[in-house]
């Protein structure tokens, strides 16, 4: 079974690429190679701040390394909350607090249109590969389930009727965005 870093210290990120993983790599997390390091994510798109991290791993532990960035991109905002989803209501990466401002934001709002976009950065050697993954959907008015993370309980996916928190890990995998992203990832792993 061949390593490969995933520069993350998010278990509920770690689980769900684990178990998309199956048991073809061995996953290791931020924590696993003991880097406690605040890697900066300072980049104004997805791209970027996968490229960061990924790249931070590699050059500084030696390790081949994948990273991702998600946004979850809302239409009748323009976009937001996008590349600052994590922080969309401060600093503190509070998920409750982001959902809330998301409501708000969107209270009296129709078009509820949104995606969920994850690009991952693969670090092997010198070289950068990307992967997309995206999902088309609607922000609900009130959340749902209480599965997931994130903005999952307020996402419903086109191809569903429940929100991604209202699905167990297999159903969720098999339309997110991540899943997507990471089953490009893999299949470019395994045919190397």
């Amino acid at each position: 079974m061949r390593t490969i870093v995933f520069a993350t210290n998010n278990r509920h990120k770690l689980q769900e690429l684990r178990r998309i993983a199956g048991d073809s790599w061995n996953i290791l997390s931020l924590e696993d190679i003991g880097c406690d390091d605040d890697i900066p994510e300072t980049a104004d798109t997805l791209e970027g701040n996968a490229i960061i991290k990924a790249r931070w791993v590699k050059d500084k532990y030696g390790y081949d390394c994948f990273a991702d960035d998600t946004g979850l991109m809302v239409d009748a905002l323009g976009g937001a909350p996008g590349v600052y989803s994590a922080r969309y209501a401060g600093p503190g990466h509070d998920s409750a607090a982001n959902m809330a401002l998301l409501l708000k934001n969107l209270e009296g709002e129709t078009n509820r249109s949104a995606r969920f976009r994850t690009v991952i950065a693969l670090a092997q050697g010198s070289d950068i590969r990307l992967f997309e993954g995206v999902v088309e959907g609607e922000i609900t008015t009130v959340p749902a389930g209480c599965g997931g993370f994130g903005y999952d309980p307020v996402f419903k996916p086109l191809e569903s009727s429940v929100t991604f928190a209202e699905m167990d890990a297999d159903a969720k995998n098999a339309v997110s965005h991540r899943g997507r992203a990471t089953a490009a990832l893999m299949k470019y792993l395994l045919n190397q």
